[in-house]
């Protein structure tokens, strides 16, 4: 039996080796992986000296010669192949390990140039990736540090890799060849070419878009029974998005689950505070910070208790004892946070159905998508994801009554949710809670009435409530319905037509008006 091993990352790959010579594998490899394995006392022939033509063009033609794609290529079962081999004095290679030059590790670096990213574009590696995973009733192929103790744990136990192995092997080394490709035509149909630029400036968006992703699972059914859904992650999925989430107990996720974790996910990270966000049909219909994830869920509760049946739950902060005794009183179809303590687990095992999802806190900024992506009919819209932040410095008070220390404290808070609520969005807030949302409507007005229609459902009242308003109001009604209401102070990104008339009003209504400057459409 023969291996071929050629790597770029070297990570395992002596261990691997010396598992194979234990194993009586004659090794084989191209010049720095040969090296390396000489040095560790492993007997390993070069490739060089298996084809007789040496390495050249400063390492671009290495394996690309008949003795090893033959080697790789040839079907043991037809006759024809094997007496070709003879006579052509090319012997079999049965196990192929290579992975990649890292391309896409070169081209994220800042200031990388086109010749660095064009000589990190591996041809002989993917050549021969190609070769083993075609022939993979006869070769297996491993193009991941992660296969490999599997495959040794094979060998060693009946002296073969089994036909189901070597065909993940070859679905898997197909996969990575296809993210490899893909990476190659996003880098370079991103840039634009200039023969006088070092480092080539790039697009955002470039003029084909190749996106990669892994399938976790099969769904039961999409958003409704009758439409077919899968769950798919990014090939490399950034730490606390919802797709590392470790299900701790429950019935498997939805379609709908899914989606609505999602947005309750991003809201809650969203928050520095100890906070709950209540999600139902994409929408908050409650948020608040507190102390601690018991007052936060109360408050966030108190909001809509109609709404929140049902609805999904997600926590920034450990979710106790204390906390889960209040949450487990209602329906839950899916709970999030990035820890439970002992006794709230085993108050939630009472409730086999719910699903319990642990997801850790990410780092800063991490965790965010960079962009976002809506199917439309034979065709994709690409937007960069909405991650702008607010501070107080952004805010620019437009009217003589000036916000006070808390209002300001209020509009910051309320401006956060009306990001992740449907437009068009109205947000009244008091004391970090939500006190009514109105979510998804044509018009802006019935947006309004439905948030004061929301809050006195739950018997909260409005007055002296600070609103958001995720666009600007183009006349003064908007503004009337909300001060009708009880706010006190309002926060929108202003830009309209009419936004003296509406700054009129305010003054009129003596209410405080601050403009953010920037608009938070949700569709």
């Amino acid at each position: 039996m023969k291996a071929l091993i050629s790597v770029s990352d070297k990570t395992g790959i002596v261990e691997l080796a010396q598992a194979l010579h234990a194993l009586n594998v004659q090794l084989l490899s191209t010049g720095g992986t040969a090296k390396l394995l000489a040095k560790h006392g492993l007997p390993v022939t070069e490739v060089a000296e298996l084809t007789q033509f040496p390495e050249m063009l400063d390492g671009r033609v290495k394996t690309l010669h008949p003795k090893v794609h033959g080697g790789l290529l040839a079907r043991r079962d037809l006759p024809e192949h094997m007496a070709a081999l003879k006579a052509h004095g090319i012997e079999t290679i049965d196990l192929l390990v290579v992975n990649l030059y890292p391309f896409e590790a070169t081209v994220a670096k800042p200031g990388c140039t086109l010749d660095d990213a064009i000589e990190n574009i591996d041809i002989g590696g993917p050549a021969m990736v190609r070769s083993a995973a075609k022939n993979w009733k006869d070769v297996a192929v491993l193009t991941d540090a992660a296969q490999y103790e599997g495959v040794i744990a094979e060998l060693k136990a009946g002296g073969k890799v089994s036909d189901a192995t070597r065909f993940a092997l070859s679905v898997a080394a197909f996969n990575r060849i296809s993210q490899y490709d893909g990476a190659i035509s996003n880098y370079l149909s991103s840039i634009t070419f200039d023969a006088t630029a070092d480092v080539p400036t790039r697009s955002e968006f470039p003029a084909q878009s190749n996106n990669q992703f892994i399938k976790l699972q099969d769904l039961r059914y999409g958003e409704n029974p009758h439409q077919t859904a899968a769950f798919y992650r990014d090939v490399t999925p950034s730490a606390g998005s919802l797709v590392t989430a470790q299900q701790l107990q429950g019935k498997e996720l939805s379609y709908n689950n899914i989606a609505d974790a999602d947005a309750a996910w991003e809201c809650v990270k969203s928050f520095s505070e100890s906070a709950c966000v209540i999600v139902k049909h994409a929408n908050p219909c409650g948020v608040a910070v507190g102390k601690d994830a018991l007052e936060s869920y109360s408050k966030a509760f108190q909001t809509d208790p109609t709404s929140a049946f049902g609805g999904i739950i997600a926590f920034n902060r450990p979710v106790d004892k204390a906390a889960a005794e209040a949450v487990s009183k209602q329906f839950v179809e899916v709970l999030m946070a990035p820890s439970y303590s002992a006794e709230a687990l085993a108050i939630f095992k009472a409730k086999a159905n719910v699903r319990v999802l642990q997801i850790a806190l990410p780092e800063g900024k991490a965790g965010r998508n960079t962009q976002d992506i809506k199917r439309i009919g034979s065709g994709l819209l690409i937007q960069s994801a909405d991650n702008h932040e607010l501070s107080l410095s952004d805010l620019k008070v437009v009217t003589t009554v000036q916000p006070t220390p808390q209002q300001l404290q209020d509009l910051l808070f309320a401006w956060k949710v009306a990001k992740y609520v449907k437009s068009n969005a109205i947000v009244f807030c008091a004391n970090g809670m939500t006190m009514g949302v109105g979510a998804g409507q044509m018009s802006r007005l019935d947006s309004a009435r439905i948030a004061s229609i929301k809050a006195g459902h739950a018997n909260l009242s409005l007055q002296g409530t600070a609103v958001a308003s995720d666009a600007f109001f183009p006349f003064r009604d908007g503004l009337d319905v909300v001060v009708d209401a009880g706010a006190t102070c309002v926060i929108q990104p202003g830009g309209s037509m009419r936004d003296q008339e509406v700054i009129d009003a305010a003054n009129e209504r003596a209410v405080a008006m601050v403009f953010s400057g920037v608009r938070h459409f949700r569709h």
